[in-house]
């Protein structure tokens, strides 16, 4: 029988920043006690990642036990450090700042700074069981590139039509300047066009990706654009066993707001990726606008309760995003006049939760919100 000392796994911490990155390496015994077996700092750059791993074999000497590598998804400054620890097969964790920022709250932490975050990551790696981090592909990730690219300039196109429209109903107008805002906004046009363009070419070569993306453009109301951005933004759904990992990753997951005898206001969590829930919402509108049937029996069931339209386009997010995720997943061709009752070969419907609870269209009739 093992001791009450005995080391049962190790965890490395990194706090990123552009510039440099904190280390620490920590262990925790039989007895759950988290002892910190050295810190470090080395510069966020390839050259320096060698070191890095002369450094770790220096402290972990008991190379039979288990060791993970623990990091915060810190813009893309963690992006080379993960590869390079990928590539030389180590077990890496890639968390969201907010989740570490609770967990070092939760320790009782009045101070911040690198050192402090770089001890919390590994004592989280050793204590929690976090799911292992998968790259992206290198074509989804070129997708995800041009996808974000074109929300850039879509963004920037708003800004000068916005500022375009103020000085033309100024009291004092420019030419020169609507001239300026003009060339701009043509500017913009073209280069989002030129991405469309790439976009369509990568798939064109990528002939099994472009298959799924097909697959999903048969939904009415969703485009080629909205599916590329679904299927960048998420990775191909790598990484999702369930419908409800997708709904709470784009932040669509419901939020009570209950204790005692006070029911406050029930929303979505909006804790996700903003940019599947950005891309959503014209395909939504759409959706129900051409009568896509599920979508638009969706919307109507919401609307007739609620009498809130937000809170019917946003159910309508919802199912378009299940729907993708469940289409993507079983390889099956869309049916939109799909009915389980009446065919046992079509693809059936999952429930969310336990059997005995409401089913996702249950939620959305109730609970869905902006908030």
């Amino acid at each position: 029988m093992k001791s009450a000392t005995t080391p049962l796994r190790y965890c490395v911490g990194f706090d990123i920043s552009k510039d440099s990155i904190q280390v620490c390496l920590s262990v925790i015994d039989t007895a759950g006690k988290v002892t910190i077996r050295g810190t470090t700092k080395l510069s966020n750059k390839l050259s320096a990642f060698a070191g890095l791993q002369t450094w770790i074999s220096k402290h972990y000497k008991q190379t039979d036990l288990p060791i993970r590598c623990v990091m915060e998804s810190t813009g893309v400054y963690h992006e080379q450090l993960a590869w390079y620890l990928f590539n030389a097969d180590g077990a890496i964790s890639v968390i969201l700042p907010n989740k570490a920022k609770h967990y070092l709250k939760s320790l009782g932490h009045k101070s911040k700074n690198d050192k402090i975050d770089a001890q919390g990551l590994a004592r989280m790696g050793l204590e929690q069981q976090l799911p292992l981090w998968q790259p992206l592909s290198k074509n989804i990730y070129s997708l995800r590139l041009l996808t974000r690219q074109h929300q850039r300039l879509q963004e920037l196109k708003n800004q000068s039509d916005n500022q375009k429209h103020s000085v033309m109903h100024s009291q004092v107008s420019d030419v020169f300047i609507i001239k300026q805002l003009d060339k701009l906004i043509a500017l913009y046009d073209k280069q989002m066009v030129d991405i469309g363009k790439a976009i369509e070419k990568l798939l064109r070569d990528d002939q099994a990706l472009k298959a799924s993306v097909d697959r999903l453009c048969a939904v009415k109301g969703l485009g080629l654009l909205s599916v590329a951005t679904l299927v960048a933004e998420t990775n191909g759904f790598t990484g999702f066993d369930n419908v409800r990992q997708v709904v709470s990753f784009a932040g669509y997951d419901v939020v009570e707001n209950q204790s005692g005898q006070r029911v406050g206001k029930t929303r979505i969590s909006k804790k996700g990726n903003s940019r599947i829930r950005r891309i959503l919402y014209m395909p939504a509108l759409n959706a129900v606008r051409f009568g896509e049937p599920s979508c638009a029996a969706l919307y109507e069931r919401v609307y007739e309760r609620s009498h809130i339209k937000m809170k019917a386009y946003v159910a309508v997010q919802k199912k378009l995003l299940t729907l993708c995720f469940s289409l993507w997943k079983s390889g099956t061709v869309y049916q939109p006049n799909h009915s389980p009752m009446t065919s046992k070969n079509e693809l059936p419907v999952k429930k969310v939760g336990p059997t005995s609870g409401p089913t996702q269209d249950q939620f959305a009739l109730t609970e869905l919100s902006f908030g």
